[in-house]
């Protein structure tokens, strides 16, 4: 198998697994302690409207592109001299999995109920609703946060391994 397709595809699988950690990251440290200190209904609607804008091709690509790319990295480090770098992409994917389950699981569940609140200037109580979302949220979001950050390192160091090898 060619190297440079090899190191491509792990160099676009880190890539897009760090800007996917990164928007979890970002989350954890600016977003969510920002609107902490929003109006409960400035909150909801705030957190509503992220939740659409965020289903969007870039997106897409950087979420789904991580976990396809870091299977396909894993496939073409499966054998002969790029072999020392395998067992670092696969825990790599396996940790972006996790995020996903975490995400999928927990972290959309809670948005869904957000969004089925409705509109906030018609909920009856914006804070009770704030309640049931926001602890929870912020919990499993730092969660995958460090989730995906682990697999950034993992895939981060198995360029790092397949580059110290010369086996790209």
């Amino acid at each position: 198998m060619n190297g440079d397709l090899r190191s491509l595809v792990l160099l676009a699988a880190t890539l897009t697994t760090g800007l996917t950690a990164g928007i979890y990251f970002a989350f954890s440290v600016a977003v969510m302690p920002g609107l902490a200190k929003a109006s409960d209904r400035t909150f909801i609607e705030t957190m509503q409207r992220i939740n659409v804008a965020i289903l969007n091709g870039w997106f897409t690509l950087a979420f789904g592109g991580a976990l396809v790319l870091g299977v396909v990295a894993a496939v073409l480090h499966r054998g002969g001299e790029s072999r020392p770098a395998l067992p670092w992409i696969i825990a790599g994917v396996v940790l972006y999995v996790a995020s996903l389950v975490v995400t999928m699981g927990f972290n959309v569940p809670l948005n869904n109920r957000l969004a089925d609140a409705g509109e906030p200037s018609r909920i009856h109580d914006p804070a009770a609703v704030r309640a049931q979302f926001e602890s929870a949220w912020v919990h499993w979001n730092i969660v995958r946060t460090l989730v995906a950050t682990g697999a950034l390192g993992c895939l981060a160091w198995a360029m790092r391994v397949a580059g110290s090898t010369g086996r790209i």
